[in-house]
């Protein structure tokens, strides 16, 4: 087994080297994917300012306009797996570029459109564009840097993740109160188009396989799979914060829906995902552990606009600025953290993330409200500092000795844990938050409750960084032994 895991990694080293002699610039290569991962996280964080804006527009309910973001969320989470196998399958470089021309297309489709739900379906045609950038970025790492520069290009596609997220809010507010909020929509078509320039032109081309060396794609496997996981996402999600009998439904339908998935895998030719995979601790480790990362880090999102407005008493604006904080670190954070994963080994670096996150988490839920909007932005700076460190060595740790053919399903996954943390953490923090601040509305809830809420959820949020931290330790210490024998 040894032997098979060395030579995983010599041929996915040797490809690297080679690829970066087919390449003509790393450089453009890597601006590329950059604004490839810019694009993606931009479509989710600019259209939720514009919520209140299109709900006026289409003279539609919040109920009815939450699906302009629910649609691109449940797009990339239910296809992001499948499209990231389907790369290794007929060639991520067409496939990645097919997905460029179909968001940018979506977009301007989403910016023209005369009716809500024409634009409700053409967000979810630009979240599976989305999901294919997403899934297929990463996986091209492999392809375009050397390994021993894999953890500074992995900090630097999370740097464009951050920014793409901490920049929507303002952009979209800026563009809403100035050209309208088509806009919002179609600024992703000139950047776009510069995405899909750079890709044709500097991505390695697509290696031509005979047609015997090809594994096919698993169709029962993926539709299944996107049941299972809009099932799952859609119990996580609707009922804007109770969890009633069809949110119970849909969830024992995606237990169901695993429960199939799995058996289908077990009996597929060419499964989808292998579950052969799920036995190498190091990838199931790094799987949970950003699930339960992503968790955490919602209940930034879901507790602090609250916190700043009801218990410290800023208005819209000094929310929002506060709320940018945490992304402007990780933005800031990811390239040296990036540098470090590739100097000191990333799964040391892995750990270093985490005891960030818990100190952070920790001093959160001791802080008091006195310490004013400085006691609340230290220990978020530490929490997402922490975070950045952690995904980009996690990242770096899974992505940098996969084989060759398995990479976009694994990138694929490494995606699929981070959104299911994320879906997961809207509910599950949310409801802590709602029940340690004792109140069935945390809106109208006094300042204090909401006080003793966010801390109560960050004292959860602690426990939880402290069980991905013995994981990590745990999976550490497995990887040592099985080195040493």
């Amino acid at each position: 087994m040894l032997k098979s895991i060395s030579a995983g990694r010599n041929e996915a080293a040797a490809e690297a080297a080679e690829s970066v002699g087919r390449t003509p610039s790393v450089r453009w290569a890597l601006a590329g994917l950059s604004l490839s991962m810019l694009l993606s996280s931009l479509g989710t964080s600019i259209a939720n300012v514009g919520l209140p804006t299109l709900a006026q527009a289409f003279t539609a309910s919040f109920q009815e306009v939450q699906w302009i973001v629910l649609a691109y969320l449940l797009a990339i989470t239910t296809l992001i797996v499948s499209v990231g196998r389907l790369g290794d399958v007929i060639g991520r470089r067409r496939l990645l570029l097919a997905g460029v021309l179909l968001f940018t297309v979506a977009s301007v489709l989403c910016g023209v459109a005369p009716t809500l739900w024409l634009l409700i379906a053409a967000r979810g045609a630009q979240g599976l564009g989305a999901a294919v950038m997403m899934a297929l970025t990463m996986a091209f790492v492999g392809e375009t840097v050397p390994k021993a520069r894999t953890g500074r290009a992995m900090g630097l596609l999370g740097t464009m993740s951050a920014i793409g997220t901490a920049l929507g809010p303002s952009l979209g507010g800026a563009l809403i109160s100035g050209p309208g909020w088509r806009a919002i929509f179609l600024v992703n078509a000139p950047l776009g188009i510069l995405t899909l320039l750079l890709a044709y032109r500097y991505l390695p081309v697509d290696r031509r396989e005979p047609k015997t060396d090809r594994a096919g794609f698993d169709h029962v496997g993926t539709l299944l799979l996107a049941l299972t996981l809009a099932a799952y996402a859609l119990a996580m999600t609707i009922g804007r914060g109770s969890f009633g009998s069809l949110n119970t439904a849909l969830l024992l339908a995606a237990a169901f829906g695993v429960g199939l998935f799995l058996r289908a895998e077990a009996r597929a030719a060419a499964p989808l995902v292998r579950l052969a995979m799920f036995r190498d601790p190091a990838l199931s480790a790094s799987l949970a552990m950003s699930t339960l990362v992503s968790t955490v880090m919602m209940a930034t999102l879901v507790v602090g606009p609250f916190y700043l407005s009801r218990t410290l008493g800023l208005d819209d604006a000094l929310v929002g600025l506060a709320l940018s904080a945490g992304p402007l670190v990780a933005a800031l954070t990811g390239v040296p953290a990036g540098r470090i994963a590739d100097r000191f080994g990333a799964p040391r670096m892995t750990i270093v993330g985490l005891v960030g996150m818990a100190a952070g988490s920790l001093i959160l839920s001791m802080t008091p409200a006195t310490l004013g909007i400085s006691g609340y932005i230290a220990p978020i700076v530490v929490i997402t500092a922490g975070y950045a460190v952690f995904q980009t060595a996690n990242n770096t740790a899974v992505m940098t000795d996969v084989r060759p053919d398995q990479r976009g399903v694994t990138s694929g996954m490494l995606n699929l844990s981070r959104n299911l943390g994320l879906i997961t953490g809207t509910s599950v923090m949310g409801a802590v938050f709602a029940l340690a601040s004792a109140t069935s509305d945390v809106a109208t809830a006094r300042s204090e409750a909401v006080a003793t809420g966010m801390r109560g959820t960050f004292a959860v949020a602690a426990i939880l960084i402290v069980v991905a931290l013995a994981i990590a330790v745990g999976s550490r210490a497995l990887s040592r032994r099985a080195s040493s024998e």
